[in-house]
């Protein structure tokens, strides 16, 4: 069991799922709902304050390697074409729908970047996006959990 919730934690925290791998992940293999939202929101969480961290710490250090730029262009042209629209226009409640949606390119990780790139307040960008990952984590855990109990109710 405790390998099953650390998998869950990190495909949580990882940008190739979030919530939306690491909760499946755990209801399939038998983990009681409740721990796999409460492990995979926590893992998903920590994606804002560590991907800022990392966004702080690193930015200016590599910026002159031009591997680097093209790479952070890239992904701030994405976030500013997928997310750009409502985050502006909507700010802190765009930026909580946006992380929300549970739909790839969408999540924590292009929310944090879309905050940077917008200059959201901090606190009100680690608000609303930890308000989007809970209510995507539940659509989550919903989904899952009623399609695992169709699936063995066969």
């Amino acid at each position: 069991m405790f390998e099953t919730l650390l998998y869950t934690f990190l495909l949580s925290i990882s940008p190739f799922g979030e919530a939306r791998a690491g909760i499946p992940f755990a209801i399939l293999n038998n983990v009681h709902f409740i721990w796999a939202f409460l492990i995979g929101t926590v893992g998903n969480i920590l994606v804002y304050p560590l991907f800022m961290w990392l966004i702080d710490s690193f930015s200016q250090k590599f910026w002159p390697f031009k591997a680097y730029k093209k790479g952070v262009v890239f992904l701030c042209k994405r976030a500013k074409k997928i997310a750009g629209g409502n985050v502006q226009k909507h700010g802190f409640w765009g930026l909580m729908v946006f992380v929300m949606i549970p739909l790839p390119g969408t999540g924590a990780y292009m929310g944090t970047i879309a905050a940077n790139i917008f200059q959201i307040e901090r606190r009100r960008a680690f608000t609303a996006i930890t308000l989007g990952v809970i209510i995507s984590s539940l659509f989550m855990v919903g989904a899952t959990y009623l399609g695992h109990l169709g699936l063995s109710s066969l």
